[in-house]
């Protein structure tokens, strides 16, 4: 069982900046791609970003593309979400997960308890 915590969540103005940040408890979790979800109050959660177990192929939601970015660095074994140009429909409970599968997919196994991103106007 693969354990991820986020973390790097807070509350922003409109125009700034956070990095979230994925840890899992297993070494394997380097090997695995790593997908972004987030949820808004009253809304279904949704696919932001993935990235595969190299961190050579990545996907994004149309909305975040260029102002997102995903990488992961397998030596902390650790994955991050940069989020630049923030704007309040951000706003949400940003999730990562993780599964099997070495390369982006649309299921996952392992998900992390979620991190609050908020942004004022």
């Amino acid at each position: 069982q693969v354990q991820v915590v986020e973390s790097g969540g807070g509350l922003v103005q409109t125009g700034g900046s956070l990095r979230l940040s994925c840890a899992a408890s297993e070494r394997t979790f380097s090997v695995y791609a790593v997908g972004w979800f987030r949820q808004a109050p009253g809304k279904e959660r949704e696919f932001v970003a993935a990235v595969d177990w190299s961190g050579s192929s990545t996907s994004y939601k149309d909305s975040v593309k260029g102002r997102f970015t995903i990488s992961r660095d397998s030596r902390k074994n650790t994955v991050y979400l940069q989020m630049n140009n923030l704007e309040p429909e951000d706003t949400a409970v940003y999730y990562c997960a993780t599964g099997s599968k070495s390369y982006i997919t649309t299921g996952y196994d392992y998900w992390g308890q979620g991190t609050q991103v908020t942004v004022s106007s």
